[in-house]
């Protein structure tokens, strides 16, 4: 080193060391006690508060989940991590929060926002806490936007408004998450941010959801907080909490944003085995007394914000599991009475091949029409009232056959609209492709050809209205409005495709 470079670096570091801070430095530290899985009971941190950070050694990471008299007890965020007892405890004075920002648009991160897709670390706007205030009733706005998911079931009959909490539930392996992903997946034709959080999932049932979001849906539009069923117990509670506070980033922005969490039985179990080692009393099913409010202060955070604060929405999509379809049980019972409607999927439905597998007598959407657009809601008429008249009547036909021509009239019916209601996965229908499907079957168009030849005629469906009523099409898109002429264009195009099966 010459001289005038040492010269420079010597007045450099003694510039830094005049200008460093002399004197005692105060520091808070605890000891960790003993430990029951990834649970450690701290003592020695008399001001740490709930849901404080902690630090332990080997750079891991903890939480306060609850306070006792002589200690407090934290969760650990990493599995992996050999915490003993005497080891030391940092508190940190800060909560837990998460990065925010376009940065994670496209990517899969774990709650802590750190990359697990291979990737660089995430560019961050902002970090925000997972814990944060729902919005005040005076802050939010009324829902009367559509989420159109392109399943026609949903879209017609239990309507999804922007800022909406609805429920999906039913027993394991109906298709709950093969119906949130066709929500996600027809955002792409939107301005929507999805974000699913995998909350105690297998690894290989995420990695199909991100695969079929990449194929299919607005990938670069989507964030995936995955905390899978490997992952530390502490992880998969905060993964929800994560999740909301990424999509309200986007909300707060003016944006409207989707949130799937799959799924919340889950996250209750999770929480019901932390709370067991941190000896809470127990309740009904063993679960802690505050797991309604835990789920209601969570999804209390989906909403649709008031122009004033800018206009934006978040819209909730919760996935909860029922056994032997008990939606009597506590989880569900809980959930269903935090949420504005929920979409219940049946076993024996499913079995009998119609997908998506929804019971439409038990579910509902407490929005209804008001987030519906007018062309869709003029189309679908007594659709749900034909379709439950049908069931009732077709469980009578296994006794005998029937003679009244109305009853023959109301089957025939019934077996198109089921038919209609019955759609593949990742194939989302357009609104002027649902509409134009309820027009014919208004109209009795469908009654002449069998409920097999209905999927066929759906699928050409949307390339011979293009051809033949674009200008239709691009006015029920675009306005949301029927207009007789319109109606016209739709009911001649579906009445070509049924007159002629075989044309293209």
């Amino acid at each position: 080193m010459t001289g005038d470079r040492a010269g420079e670096w010597l007045a450099r570091e003694s510039d830094r060391v005049a200008r460093a801070a002399v004197g005692p430095r105060a520091e808070a530290l605890g000891r960790v006690e003993h430990t029951a899985d990834t649970i450690a009971f701290v003592s020695g941190l008399p001001d740490a508060r709930l849901g404080e950070l902690l630090r332990f050694p080997g750079d891991c990471y903890g939480f306060v989940l609850s306070m006792e008299a002589d200690g407090l007890n934290a969760v650990l965020l990493d599995r992996d991590s050999a915490i003993e007892a005497g080891a030391r405890v940092h508190g940190t004075g800060d909560v837990i929060r998460v990065p925010v920002g376009p940065g994670l648009l496209g990517r899969v991160v774990d709650p802590l926002g750190r990359p697990l897709d291979g990737g660089e670390a995430v560019a961050a706007e902002d970090h925000l806490q997972i814990e944060r205030e729902a919005p005040r009733i005076l802050d939010r706005d009324l829902v009367d936007t559509p989420l159109e998911t392109g399943l026609l079931v949903a879209d017609t009959l239990f309507p999804i408004g922007r800022g909406q909490r609805e429920l999906i539930i039913g027993d394991r392996a109906t298709g709950k998450t093969a119906l949130a992903l066709d929500a996600m997946v027809n955002q792409r034709h939107s301005d929507v941010v999805c974000v699913y959080v995998a909350i105690g999932q297998r690894a290989s049932a995420v990695e199909r959801v991100i695969e079929d979001m990449r194929a299919h849906g607005a990938f670069d539009r989507a964030v995936f907080v995955v905390a899978a069923a490997a992952s530390a117990s502490g992880m998969q509670w905060i993964a929800p909490f994560a999740g909301f506070s990424i999509a309200e980033y986007f909300r707060d922005r003016g944006r409207d944003a989707l949130i799937v969490l799959d799924d919340l039985t889950k996250h209750a179990a999770t929480h019901r085995e932390i709370s067991l080692l941190t000896r809470e009393p127990p309740g009904r099913e063993a679960y802690p007394g505050d797991i309604f409010y835990l789920h209601a202060r969570m999804l209390e955070r989906a909403a649709r914000l008031s122009p004033a604060l800018g206009g934006g929405s978040l819209t909730a999509l919760p996935i909860a599991e029922t056994d032997a379809g008990n939606l009597s049980a506590y989880i569900p019972t809980n959930l269903i009475s935090i949420t504005d409607g929920q979409i219940v999927l049946d076993r024996r439905l499913f079995a009998a091949g119609q997908r998506p597998a929804v019971d439409v007598g038990l579910s509902v959407s407490r929005v209804g029409g008001k987030a519906q657009k007018p062309a869709l809601r003029k189309a679908s008429g007594r659709i749900r009232l034909d379709y439950a008249q049908f069931q009732e009547l077709e469980m009578f036909t296994r006794f005998g056959g029937l003679s009244d021509e109305r009853v023959k009239a109301r089957i025939v019916r019934g077996e198109r609209i089921r038919a209609l209601l019955t759609q593949q996965r990742l194939s989302p229908l357009r609104m002027a492709d649902s509409v134009a499907l309820l027009t014919g079957l208004a109209e009795g168009l469908f009654d002449a050809i069998p409920p097999e030849a209905v999927a066929a005629l759906r699928e050409r469906l949307p390339k011979r209205l293009d051809a033949q009523a674009s200008a239709a099409v691009r006015a029920i898109e675009t306005s949301g409005e029927l207009d007789d002429e319109a109606r016209t264009a739709l009911r001649d195009v579906v009445r070509s495709l049924i007159a002629s099966p075989d044309a293209t």
